[in-house]
């Protein structure tokens, strides 16, 4: 096999954004998540060793800027500019995956507590309640499982215990059908109108929930897909 050594772009480009776990990574950084923990969660199967690691690397080469935490504890990654400049390789390689691999992607298999981390990233700040609002998520299969958001002056958190604070509304619905609706296959619409997803609490929270959210940044492609008939 021929080396290409420096002479290929492609290869150069390779050596920096094509280890496993890399393209993740930058994946998370640019959806905004800029602190070591809220990477980890993201991505359950990466050790926090590689993590460093891959973190160091793409910071060796000028993708990643560490930066003293805005609360003055710890430190936060941050994309430079030509780690904002990767957003669009990794949204390529998204839909590139969506359109040629679609029957290999496996929504249904994501855990509950993974999918609810990604919602939680994935809120719209300008459109969230003034007041504290608590939403109580139960995942019926294919393990019983309840998850906390709680929303709070324009954040939010993500509790695996009970918050201490009465929920304001209950999400009842299997972990597959939530994530049909994150990843874009069917709207919030349709999966509470037939049923996928139960809704309790008052109107003016439950009829406001799905404008909170932003679901995945490739619903478009992937329900547009999803219609087409597979090969």
């Amino acid at each position: 096999m021929p080396d290409y050594g420096d002479y290929c772009p492609v290869q150069l480009a390779a050596e920096v954004v094509a280890d496993r776990w890399t393209p993740l990574i930058l994946r998370e950084m640019v959806l905004g998540n800029t602190r070591f923990n809220d990477i980890a969660r993201a991505m359950p199967g990466i050790s926090r060793s590689l993590l460093v690691q891959r973190l160091r690397h793409l910071e060796k080469h000028g993708v990643v800027e560490t930066w003293p935490a805005p609360t003055g504890r710890g430190s936060e990654y941050r994309l430079t500019a030509a780690g904002k400049d990767l957003e669009r390789v990794i949204d390529a390689m998204a839909r590139w995956a969506i359109e040629w691999l679609f029957e290999e992607i496996r929504p249904h298999d994501v855990p509950p507590t993974t999918l609810m981390w990604w919602m939680h990233r994935r809120v719209r700040p300008e459109g969230l309640p003034t007041a504290r609002t608590v939403l109580e998520f139960r995942h019926t299969a294919p393990a019983p499982q309840t998850i906390w958001l709680v929303l709070d002056r324009g954040e939010v958190s993500v509790c695996h215990q009970h918050p201490g604070f009465d929920s304001d509304a209950i999400v009842t619905s299997t972990t597959a059908d939530l994530a049909d609706v994150f990843q874009g296959y069917r709207t919030w619409a349709e999966a509470t109108a037939d049923g996928r997803i139960d809704v309790a609490g008052p109107p003016r929270i439950t009829s406001a929930i799905p404008r909170w959210f932003a679901w995945s940044p490739w619903t478009d492609v992937t329900r547009e897909r999803s219609q087409r008939p597979t090969s």
